[in-house]
């Protein structure tokens, strides 16, 4: 397969997803540092779905609901190691 060489577009594109990648783990590790959790978004979670990853390393699988202006959450599933970690990878965070 021939290797197919990068345009001015696709350097743009790799280098804003590297800088948004770097922001986010920014964000992350300053939450972490706060002793707070950090939110990770899906797509490909159900609407009011998310991950909630602690600094202790656990992420949980939430559902989250809003009543009024109050929000609540309930723990749908505490992610394993392997779990956690294939999330991670996915979204860059190893």
């Amino acid at each position: 397969m021939p290797k197919r060489i990068m345009n001015s577009g696709d350097i743009e594109v790799t280098n804003k997803k590297e800088k948004y990648l770097l922001t986010v783990k920014r964000l992350r590790s300053s939450n972490f540092s706060k002793n707070l959790p950090f939110l990770i978004l899906s797509e490909q979670l159900p609407e009011g779905q998310v991950y909630r990853e602690f600094p202790d390393g656990r992420i949980e699988l939430q559902e989250v609901s809003a009543r009024g202006s109050r929000y609540q959450s309930r723990v749908i599933h505490v992610l394993n190691t392997v779990e956690a970690n294939r999330v991670r990878r996915e979204y860059g965070l190893l």
